[in-house]
Order: structure tokens, then sequence, then C-alpha cells
């Protein structure tokens, strides 16, 4: 069960995984790339087509196409509401272009004092790490040997810090191993201490029911992608309560943000129009909203309840595959729950190799290297922290050497519509590449007709 979030089985109907795909791809291929981008649902699409043709300035004008887009824009913002359980009269949605986006905005509107520490744990994506470093002090929590959070950890750092601590930053599910911190005894911890809890849902919300308020337990902060949860690029959604978004100028000013201009003055709106400055992204915002939609319609209790199925087939099958090295909780039977992500390597071969070989040879797709999360990779291989010395030689080495790789691991995460012979293609071409990991006969042709591929739909999207 994850705190602070509805766990409990569904009394709604399964899902029929037969059904239609959700989600279009390419044919023939196989997406387990989804914690990096997802595709985008077709109600998705259906929706941003039907606002394409009316959509106008939002809060700009008095003709209908405005008028619409301005109702339009409203919904989208009840819609993601709606998904996290939030209250209209005391939370806001603040859109942005992204969760790294939104978190700048954050870390901008809290107002923060000298000497104030925002502790940040170190299952951290580099997005809710570095921007607290330029507005406080940051205080490290390390992830243990396997990627897991000690929550003794977490308390005994809010007591080295007691009565300084103003913010805990923490990822809601880890997008290197999957792991689920328990959110809601981090969110109790906080509080205790005097501190506010920001959650960083880019890889959970698509996963995992997520509520802003449990019971008596209360998310502060809470942050997504639409890119993360079946919607295209360009829109992510920054969630809490109004006030907290008024004690600053905005992190972005200009059109939009304010209710008054003189030549010396200006006086912001009330949030969240203060924190979206310019005119916003209508279609991104109807594309998320559509996909929160679709996701409390489909009941992501019966969606994490399959992926946990899928889960326990892919460690199974790769804890199989000669050479493997499994990084994070290798259980198989998973007594701890995690989102459908799980990072290994193949002994003799660098991650990019594999990542390349599955790509070319076997036509799927993953993601190698850090994650965007350097720390967290860093201390899973084992390996030292680069100190200010081995980043030079490093930097120099890799610039003497543009084809080295750093340090990493190749990447598998799960979405709504993998299945399970997609897992078991998976397992079965990394079994093929562990027995003989030479390049293919054949991949340089590949590789060749791959670009031609998308040379040609590239210029298909400018064609008159």
């Amino acid at each position: 069960m994850h705190p602070a979030t509805n766990s409990e089985p569904s009394s709604r109907p399964s899902l029929s995984w037969s059904d239609p795909p959700l989600c279009e791809g390419t044919p023939g291929y196989v997406n387990l790339d989804h914690a990096a981008t997802t595709p985008a649902l077709s109600v998705v699409k259906q929706a941003v087509d039907a606002a394409l043709p009316y959509y106008g300035g939002v809060h700009r004008g008095r003709g209908f196409n405005s008028e619409l887009s301005t109702e339009l824009y409203q919904r989208c913002r009840m819609e993601v509401l709606e998904l996290l359980g939030g209250d209209p009269l005391r939370h806001v949605v603040v859109f942005g272009r992204n969760t790294t986006d939104l978190i700048n905005v954050l870390s901008h509107s809290i107002a923060f004092d000298p000497g104030d520490v925002v502790v940040v744990t170190g299952l951290e994506h580099h997005s809710n790490d570095l921007p607290w470093r330029r507005v406080a002090r940051v205080a490290r929590v390390e992830a243990d040997a396997h990627g897991g959070l000690s929550e003794d950890a977490v308390e005994a750092c809010f007591k080295r810090h007691r009565g300084r601590v103003k913010l805990l930053a923490v990822t809601g599910a880890s997008n290197v191993t999957g792991y689920l911190p328990d959110i809601g005894l981090l969110a109790d911890l906080a509080h205790r201490y005097g501190a506010k809890i920001f959650v960083d849902a880019a890889q959970l919300v698509a996963h995992r029911p997520l509520r802003l308020v449990a019971g008596e337990r209360e998310l502060d902060f809470v942050a997504f992608s639409g890119h993360k949860m079946y919607a295209p690029f360009g829109s992510g959604a920054l969630v809490g309560a109004r006030e907290a978004f008024e004690q600053r100028a905005p992190f972005a000013s200009g059109g939009g943000t304010v209710s008054l201009v003189t030549s010396d003055r200006q006086w912001w709106l009330d949030a969240p129009h203060r924190q979206e400055a310019g005119t916003p992204n209508l279609l991104g915002a109807v594309a998320l909203a559509r996909a929160c939609r679709a996701l409390r319609t489909l009941d992501l209790r019966v969606v994490a309840e399959r992926e946990r199925t899928l889960t326990r087939r892919l460690l199974r099958g790769l804890s199989a595959v000669p050479g493997a090295t499994l990084y994070g909780s290798p259980d198989p039977d998973l007594r701890r729950d995690r989102v459908g992500i799980v990072p290994f390597n193949l002994r003799g071969l660098e991650h990019a190799e594999v990542a390349e070989a599955l790509a070319l040879d076997h036509g799927i797709s993953v993601r190698s290297g850090c994650f965007c999360a350097q720390p967290l990779v860093t201390r899973l291989l084992g390996r030292p922290e680069l100190s200010e010395l081995d980043y030079a030689a490093l930097a120099s080495h890799l610039r003497k050497r543009p084809d080295a790789r750093m340090p990493g691991m190749v990447r598998v995460s799960l979405g709504l519509c993998t299945s399970g012979e997609e897992v078991d293609r998976l397992c079965q071409a990394l079994c093929e590449i562990a027995a003989d990991p030479r390049p293919s006969q054949g991949r340089d042709e590949r590789r060749r007709q791959r670009r031609n591929d998308i040379a040609r739909m590239v210029a298909g999207v400018f064609a008159p």
C-alpha cells in the first residue's frame, strides 16, 4: 500500500486489455521507454483535434474563440484537481512547460529566509535537486545501496537542522529504480517538524492513485508533466494551496501576471494567474487535462495491479539473462511495491551498446545512461562520487574521445500498452545479445535505413 494514495482493491470491473490499443506506436516496434516519454492516448489526440480549430486568446478577448478558450482553460484546471482530489476553494493549479519548469516556479514562490534548509533525497532527478540549490541551503539524505530511502535517516536530518527546515523535496517514484518512497509517512514527518513537503510526481501520477489529502495526511505541493502521463510535450501542472503562490513576485513576469502597471510599479494578480506569464499553452493544457480524465476513467488501482504483474514477469526474465546485473531491489515477488522501472547492465557490454543492439537488431526501445539522476546511478553502481579534479579529467577525456561513454545503466520502463509478450521479447533478445555480443550482420544497413526513414518522415511533416 502506498500511503497518501487510494490503493484498496477496486470494485469496478477489470479493464479488457485485449481492447484496441490506447496509444498508437510504431508498428512492429516495442516501446519500453515510458519513463522518458509516453505516447499520447487516442482520446488525448481527439481532444486536441476538437479544440484546435477554435483556440484563441485565453482571458484576452470577447470573441467566441477567446471565451471558449478561457472556459476550456479553466476546465483543464478542474480536471487536474479531480485527478488529485484537490479542493478548488483551497488549491490552485499552475500550468507550465513541464515538471522541471514548475519546480523552478515553486522554488521562487516560497519565501526563504537566510539559513532556511531544503531537505532533498538521494533518489532525486536533477530537476528536484538543482533548483533548490539556488534558493536555500540543501541538506541531502542519501539513498541506501539498493536505491531505497530510510525514513529514520530523513528524521535524523530534520533533527540536525531543527527549526530551519522549510521544505522536504522528494520524488513520488524513482525514475531510476521505480522505488516508491512512503510519501504519506514523509508528509507526516515534515509537518511534525514544521516543514512542508513537495512531491515530484512525474513518475508516479500515471502509475498509482495519488491524493493531495488522504484522511489527516496532506501533500503541500505536487507537480507532474503531461508527457509522462500519455499527453504530448509542452505542459505540466503544479498544485498547492493558493496562498503559497502569493507570497512573492512571480518567477517569470510580463503579460498575464499583473492587474495594474504604472511607469515604476506593478500589482500582481492572484494565483495562479501571476505564475503563468504570457499567452498560455491552451492545447497543452487540454491534452494534459484529457489524460487526467482518461487515467481516472481507467481506474489506476487496476492499472497498478496489472503493472505489478508485468514487473514480476520482467524481473524474473531479466534475472535469467546470463551476465545481467539488476539494480535497485531485485525482489521478483515485489514485497515492496514499485512502479514498472527496472535498470540493469550486461557483463562486458557498455549500456549504450546494449540499448543500440536492442533498437537496431530487435526493434526494442529502451533508454541508457544516468537518467538525469547521476548521484543515484553512481551510488547504485558502487562508484565513488566525482570530485572537481575527477570531473575535469573526465571532461578532458570526453573531449578527446567523443565516443567514450559515461558510466550508466540500461533502463526498462513499462506503460499502459506494454504486454507480457513484449516483456518476454525483451528478455529473449537480451539472452541472444549476452550469448553473442558482437554487432549483428546488417546492423549498419539497418542504421542507414532508420536514418532514411527519419529523414522521410521529417520531410513529410513539412510537406506542402
